[in-house]
């Protein structure tokens, strides 16, 4: 299949541009604070939210040949790549973080990656710790086929960060800050590049460890040749680590779906509102700003 022949729009026809809703919540609102949600969970069924915008690039360069990628035993980007190779017909190769998972049952997310096709690859934590040493690639590329397309983990590449900018693009002149969750910092690299001049993007990290700002900026150079000033990322909401929660956490995520009567996502979304909602009350933005929450993924 030539790159050409890949026409991922013609094929998947993804909603783009996603729709963007006001949302009036009071404990908001009382802080002269407008909020707004980027429904990127409804660009696409099976590719919601950044995995399409990460992915779409890198599935055209990969132009029909198998997909190697890698993620965690909850990762969206391995569902969203399996899906992909579904709906497309290319093979799928899923590396995954842990090898004591290779004989337990398989979770609703890793069963979802293998009822589309993946072939799922357990290696133990130190192995997928060194994921991106040419000699742990080209061991993977000689056991699953020299000619396949490598996507980084979480899908953040350069490729990711272009994708992404139209996520930035599509907010021109319709809110102050924007605001993501942040796994491996390709969707903010790309959407803090596509922001018009005064706006800002602010990432919550769902994982622990302080090491995103480093990454944001080696893709921002990598992809652009420099990094921006204009985002900025808070630390304090990961609550715990990926797939960790807490109480507060829950009761907020359950507290938002009553509400506003909308599925909370709970590794990434969750954690973006209710450090929105924090920050609100600590009265770091001030009256009158419009904030987007870019609704990156849909619950399981």
């Amino acid at each position: 299949m030539t790159e050409e022949a890949l026409d991922l729009t013609a094929a998947l026809q993804p909603r783009i541009p996603s729709p963007l809703q006001p949302v009036e919540d009071e404990r908001f609102t009382r802080h002269g604070v407008r909020l707004l949600l980027k429904r990127d969970d409804l660009i696409h069924p099976a590719l919601p939210g950044n995995k399409w915008r990460k992915l779409a690039l890198n599935l055209r360069e990969a132009a029909g040949r198998p997909v190697l990628t890698f993620g965690g035993a909850y990762s969206n980007h391995l569902r969203a790549t399996a899906a992909a190779g579904r709906l497309l017909g290319f093979p799928t190769v899923g590396v995954v973080r842990g090898d004591e998972l290779a004989d337990r049952p398989l979770n609703p997310s890793l069963a979802r990656c293998a009822a589309d096709g993946m072939r799922l690859h357990f290696v133990d934590r130190a192995t997928y710790r060194r994921k991106a040493e040419p000699e742990v690639l080209a061991a993977l590329r000689e056991r699953f086929g020299g000619a396949a397309y490598v996507v980084p983990e979480g899908g953040s590449n350069s490729l990711a960060v272009r994708g992404c900018t139209d996520l930035g693009r599509e907010l021109h002149g319709l809110a102050d800050v924007v605001a993501v969750a942040c796994g491996t910092g390709g969707t903010l690299a790309g959407l803090a590049a596509g922001l018009a001049p005064g706006q800002r993007a602010l990432g919550f990290p769902v994982l622990r460890g302080g090491f995103l700002a480093r990454e944001i900026r080696e893709l921002q150079h990598e992809t652009f040749g420099a990094a921006g000033d204009n985002w900025s990322l808070d630390e304090r909401f990961h609550c715990g680590g990926y797939a960790r929660s807490t109480p507060e956490l829950d009761a907020f995520a359950d507290d938002f779906e009553s509400r506003h009567r909308l599925p909370v996502e709970r590794l990434y979304v969750a954690k973006m509102l209710y450090g929105l909602l924090t920050l609100t009350e600590e009265g770091a933005f001030s009256e009158g700003t419009a904030i987007a929450a870019v609704v990156t993924g849909q619950p399981l």
